[in-house]
């Protein structure tokens, strides 16, 4: 055991600033190396003495990554990769404690037992080391580092209630990934951080966490090495881990190790279990605040006094036994698991001929199991470089590049991405050795590139998967109690603090659909905590808006544009509704009342302007009397009522009163009592609206079309609906009430009780068919008689020919025509054409019909067509001929022959005499 200089061991509980303390000592010597147990830590402090003395003295060496200025004063390296033989004049080993670990510790435990700085050697780690360091290194000083703040267990905790600023501890990748997207939907996210991450991907991560973006690191034990970051809490969701060969238990001193973590410089730290972990038990737990764990007995080792004289010479050494008893045996590492098995390979054998072979071989079994596929593969690749070096010298480019090229792509998951980035460490570390390819430098850089595209990819996908940057940006300004700020673009776009948070749809507030659980409690409060100007903005300028940009809806909605800001609800009389607003509580009630006075006020002057007829009506103080009620009544109705209805009441109403109504512009006709103005397609629309707050319909029927004369009447249709749309159903179809009263007019020409059929005004001021037209005076309350009879055509004049001949061939006989000709031409003839006809009787006193819209009409107690004038001539006998001045009935059928008089007839004789004067 060589000896120089002075030997301190640093030890005591984590937070103690022991390697801060050994980077100061190392920087006050001319040169010095440190070797550190993570490529993540080794990168961290080479950052920090970059910063102090400048990249030109400092040297990074690492299994995978080399950086060596020629004037290189200070190395800081993995373990590992520490130089031996170098004469430094300081040398420092940090996590001492790592003697005892069962993969690595043999390394550690050479590096206490042989490296020495000329001037000053330091072991930095726990104190559980004090006593084997004291036995096996006699000399050496001893520096007692206290906690600069306190750590205090608090149990076990959901992970739904960690406190910000934790970090969440897993020793399985598929449990934390399910950690770290637990954390997404309910915390806004969380950094992840493994020992299998590049520098460069952990150090992102890290980023995210120490800047604040995300409040919680989920890791595995990697944080327990030295990794200084600003955690408050630290929760263990195992105590368990695999570690190569079986599933263990830590030991208090390893879970110290990652719990100390927690409080960093004068901050105090917690730590604690959370998920499926179970308590720790109190004497672990008060070992771990108090710093008191067993000390270490023994140290494990591997002989490094190797032979390479013949491969089986080296395995025999690298097996050598100790007889110190302080010291146990390693277990059988990877790198000897390879050698043992290329060693069977007889080709790998026969070129191990020499030692330099033999020394060959050893250096590439050495290479790192970073892919972790199996033994197998790994053994078979090493083999493949083997052979390159042994034959050439080198490995060939263009075998190396195939295996980069390989690799080199930044596409596919989160595991893809990791198994690429394992891959690439391995032709990162070949890469570094000295001599094994040509233009080292150009594939150093290379790989290393390959590397950094692989880790941006890989955190970006972390980042993409276990990071909501909106929620977390929120969730930060909210704890932070800063004002935050929301933009809404025309669209209604919501944005905080430039993140996308969901639509504001009038004055409501609709969160992304995206955001599901706690992400969308927080989204929604963070949003409307910032939209409380926004809301007040867009209320000013709604309450100013003209109400050309305002309209209601055929079930009664308020919109403003495409947004729906209310609706409206049945107030104290149907010409006088109430509105309800669809305004979020946290707009708070100025902006509530603001958007209901508007609404209000829009719906007021809607109805004043569309119903000024009925609203003159109604205020009219000149009518008194059964007018002024019948006036109250058209109110009441909406400017619409089946006659039937009230039919009482307008046979009261005398002259005068009628008049004064007519003023007004009531028309009282024969089936409906309706002012004209009100039928038009807006008054209609409102008047269905208002008509069904006051019915309390859960569904407004909508109007029909407009400028249709008839609709179909349609099943279902709530009574008195036909009336409010301005239409009367009767039979199948409903028709226009001004158009049915136009139909009355016609009829009442007609003799309803010998009979009489459609002509062709009527049909064309219906639009109907013949059979549709039959249908409809059927719902009116009349008899239809359909019958056929041939067709009359027009007889032809001599001035006119036959149609589609010319005059002088229609002129000319058939006489040309053989006899057989004519006979045939005769048996050929078509048939003469049958029209369909109708003949309409009024029903009579039974003919009392209810239709589709819920109106009855009485019949006339005359028989005749209901509420109309007597038929025929006025002196009302039937059968009478119509007035000469009223529009006569067109019959296609031929006229009726006259009886003969009888001649025993009383009347006989005056009426001989009478034509004979």
């Amino acid at each position: 055991m060589a000896q120089q200089g002075r030997v301190t061991a640093v030890l005591g509980p984590t937070n103690t600033g022991k390697t801060h303390l050994a980077i100061e000592r190392m920087l006050g010597h001319r040169t010095g190396v440190i070797g550190l147990p993570l490529r993540l830590l080794a990168r961290e402090v080479y950052d920090k003495i970059v910063a102090a003395r400048g990249p030109s003295v400092v040297a990074l060496v690492t299994g995978e990554e080399r950086i060596l200025p020629p004037r290189a004063q200070y190395w800081v390296c993995t373990v590992e990769a520490m130089p031996e033989g170098m004469g430094c004049d300081f040398l420092a080993v940090d996590e001492i404690q790592l003697c005892t670990d069962p993969e690595r510790g043999h390394v550690f435990t050479d590096r206490l037992l042989r490296a020495r700085g000329l001037h000053e050697t330091m072991f930095l780690g726990s104190d559980s080391m004090r006593g084997v360091i004291a036995d096996l290194i006699p000399e050496a000083q001893f520096i007692r580092r206290e906690r600069m703040s306190t750590l205090s267990y608090s149990g076990s905790r959901k992970i739904s209630r960690m406190q910000p600023r934790s970090a969440i501890v897993s020793f399985s990748v598929d449990n934390l990934y399910a950690i770290a997207e637990l954390m997404k939907r309910q915390k806004g996210g969380a950094a992840v951080v493994m020992g299998a991450l590049s520098p460069r991907t952990r150090n992102a991560q890290v980023a995210l966490y120490q800047n604040g973006d995300v409040d919680f690191l989920v890791a595995t034990d990697a944080i327990g090495m030295g990794l200084n970051l600003d955690i408050d809490h630290v929760a263990f969701a195992g105590t368990n881990k695999f570690d190569g060969r079986r599933m263990r238990d830590l030991m208090p001193n390893e879970l110290a190790q990652i719990a100390g973590r927690a409080g960093r410089g004068m901050s105090h730290g917690t730590f604690g279990v959370t998920g499926e972990a179970r308590p720790l038990d109190q004497p672990v737990a008060e070992a771990i605040m108090e710093h008191r764990f067993a000390p270490v007995r023994k140290l494990v080792w591997r002989n490094s006094d190797l032979r390479f004289g013949h491969v089986d010479a080296l395995i025999d050494s690298l097996e050598q036994p100790t007889s110190d008893e302080r010291l146990v045996k390693a277990r059988e590492a990877d790198d000897l698991l390879a050698l043992k098995s290329l060693t069977r390979e007889a080709e790998v054998r026969a070129r191990a001929s020499d030692a330099k072979s033999v020394r060959l071989l050893w250096d590439v079994c050495r290479v790192p199991d970073f892919r972790g596929i199996s033994h197998n593969e790994h053994a078979s690749l090493l083999e493949a470089i083997f052979t390159h070096l042994h034959e050439r010298g080198s490995i060939p480019n263009d075998w190396f590049l195939r295996q980069v090229k390989r690799i080199d792509r930044t596409d596919g998951n989160i595991d893809t991405l990791s198994k690429r980035v394992a891959f690439i460490r391995t032709w990162t570390y070949v890469a570094q050795r000295n001599g094994w390819i040509d233009d080292e430098n150009y594939w150093r850089d290379e790989t290393r590139a390959v590397e950094d595209r692989l880790s941006d990819a890989l955190h970006a996908r972390l980042t993409e998967k276990f990071v909501d940057r909106r929620t977390s940006v929120l969730l930060r300004r909210l704890k932070q109690k800063e004002a935050l700020l929301a933009e809404v673009n025309e669209n209604g776009d919501v944005t905080v603090e430039g993140e996308f948070v969901g639509r504001l749809e009038g004055f409501r507030f609709q969160a992304d659909k995206s955001a599901e659980g706690a992400e969308a409690k927080t989204l929604r409060q963070a949003s409307l905590a910032a939209l409380a100007p926004q809301f007040h903005l867009r209320a000013d300028r709604f309450y100013n808006a003209p109400d050309t940009e305002i309209d209601f809806t055929e079930q009664g909605g308020l919109m403003w544009g495409e947004y729906a800001v209310g609706k409206l609800v049945a107030g104290p009389e149907p010409l006088k509704p109430s509105v309800d607003v669809f305004v979020d509580d946290e707009a708070g009630p100025d902006v509530a009342q603001k958007v209901q006075r508007r609404l209000q006020h829009f719906i007021d002057r809607k109805i004043a302007a569309l119903f000024e007829p009925l609203l003159n009506l109604s205020r009219d103080e000149e009518l008194s009397g059964l007018a002024r009620g019948f006036a109250f009544q058209m109110a009441e109705a909406l400017g619409v009522i089946p006659r039937g209805d009230v039919a009482e009441d307008v046979k009261a109403l005398d002259q005068d009163a009628r008049g004064a109504l007519r003023k007004h512009g009531i028309r009282f006709g024969q089936f409906t009592i309706f002012m004209p103005l009100m039928l038009k397609p807006a008054p209609t629309r409102l008047r269905l609206v208002l008509w069904s707050l006051s019915k309390g319909l859960s569904e407004f029927p909508e109007a029909p079309p407009p400028g249709l004369v008839t609709v179909p009447a349609g099943e279902g249709a709530p009574q008195g609906y036909h009336a409010m749309a301005g239409y009367r159903a009767a039979g199948e179809r409903a028709i226009r009430i001004d158009m049915l009263e136009r139909l009355a007019d016609m009829l009442r020409t007609e003799d309803s009780r010998g009979g009489f059929e459609a002509n062709p005004d009527m049909l064309s001021i219906t639009g109907m068919t013949l059979d549709q037209f039959a249908d409809l005076m059927k719902g009116l309350g009349y008899n239809a008689e359909r019958g056929e009879r041939p067709k009359v055509k027009p007889e032809a004049t001599d001035e006119t020919p036959a149609e589609g001949a010319p005059a002088a061939e229609a002129a000319e006989p058939a006489a040309e025509a053989d006899t057989a000709s004519e006979v045939e031409a005769t048996e050929e003839a078509p048939a003469a054409e049958v029209e369909v006809f109708y003949s309409f009787t009024w029903g009579g006193r039974g003919a009392r019909q209810t239709n589709r819209g819920g109106q009855n009409q009485k019949p006339r107690r005359d028989g005749g067509a209901p509420k109309g004038r007597r038929q025929g001539k006025p002196g009302g006998k039937p059968g009478g001929k119509p007035r000469q001045d009223k529009a006569k009935s067109f019959q296609s059928r031929p006229p009726k022959k006259e009886k003969a008089i009888d001649p025993d007839n009383p009347f006989a004789a005056l009426m001989a005499l009478k034509e004979k004067s």
